[in-house]
């Protein structure tokens, strides 16, 4: 007889759902064996012996490990263990990321020097389940440092993670960037802005990846009519975690100041108009290849709900660090200035 559909598809949900459960369990697990590895020699093998000693020590442990576990506990991944456990001493933070997050994942994490730096990277992990690959590539392209958030208090920073990890919820510091690198676009030196735009649609996926995993596809070119006349916003976004709309405006060039007021129209008619109960109200990112950051900074754009990002493609990407390494100058003089007042 004919095997009904509707069974076999409930029968293969709920071997899926017990692999994903066995996958996710048999990870936590080994996760947390490792840790507790690197707790035992840590804390009761080397406790405050000399360096020498811990390398002569780890080698012999290693060496009867190997012969009966395997290649696991290789030297080298033991002395992984006990950075991992020097670098994540909050067993509660662990077990919430261990659930998500591989050993490979965490072996890219405890090499990051800076604490706060590397709780925002293994949070975003979790959050939007990047890959290995995924962390690499966010790593190397500076993505704290491109973020809003790596520009407030301390603070403030741990307190935004913890709030996005235990309640899924993100502050618009944590979600916007600048710049935001485009280089996968691989556009020509000279392109428009509908060349831009279009490569964006084309490359979507990827482009939805820089932005953050929270954010998802609305339109391209939505027609807002205001008095019988017709006004088009480039690209429409809507953020899971913010609740509300993303107007993106693509502009070539600096930015200027009455781009401000483009931006402001569409957010306010969105607002009236377009915005769902339970609905934050929405914001405006406007990418530009330039931007004064004096400019941006005199007309208060973050009160009114607009970012100003500059766009990295392939011809810029090199540029990347020298610019941020020039934006942390420019805050410390800020401060300096500030303090001296």
């Amino acid at each position: 007889m004919d095997l009904d559909k509707n069974y076999l598809k409930q029968i293969t949900d709920i071997i899926k759902n017990a692999q994903n459960k066995v996958e996710i369990t048999v990870n936590s697990e080994l996760v947390m064996l490792y840790w507790n590895v690197g707790k035992i020699i840590k804390t009761e093998i080397l406790e405050d012996n000399k360096p020498e000693y811990g390398k002569s020590v780890i080698q012999n442990i290693s060496q009867e490990l190997v012969s009966e576990y395997g290649r696991g506990y290789s030297q080298r991944n033991l002395f992984n263990m006990v950075k991992f456990y020097e670098v994540f001493n909050d067993e509660e933070i662990l077990h919430t990321l261990c659930t998500k997050l591989t050993w490979s994942h965490f072996r890219k994490l405890i090499y990051i020097k800076e604490p706060l730096k590397m709780e925002f990277y293994a949070t975003l992990a979790l959050n939007e389940r990047w890959s290995v690959r995924e962390l690499d590539e966010r790593i190397n392209s500076q993505l704290f440092e491109r973020t809003n958030l790596s520009k407030t208090p301390e603070l403030t920073i741990a307190n935004d993670l913890k709030i996005l990890r235990d309640e899924k919820k993100m502050s618009t510091t944590l979600a916007l960037r600048d710049p935001y690198i485009l280089d996968f676009l691989d556009l020509k030196d000279s392109y428009s802005e509908k060349d831009l735009e279009s490569a964006i649609i084309a490359e979507l996926e990827r482009f939805i990846l820089e932005m953050g995993r929270d954010f998802t596809f609305v339109g391209r070119q939505v027609r807002l009519t205001f008095h019988d006349v017709d006004y088009y916003i480039d690209l429409l976004l809507y953020h899971r975690k913010l609740r509300c709309l993303v107007v993106v405006e693509l502009k070539l060039g600096k930015f200027k100041p009455e781009y401000k007021g483009q931006v402001e129209l569409y957010l306010n008619y969105l607002e009236k108009y377009e915005m769902n109960e339970g609905e934050n109200p929405p914001i405006g990112i406007i990418l530009c290849s330039s931007k004064e950051a004096e400019v941006v900074e005199l007309m208060k754009l973050d009160e009114t709900r607009i970012h100003v990002a500059e766009v990295i493609t392939r011809a810029l990407a090199e540029k990347l660090p020298e610019a941020i390494d020039n934006a942390k100058i420019l805050m410390e003089q800020r401060k300096l200035y500030i303090d001296n007042e």
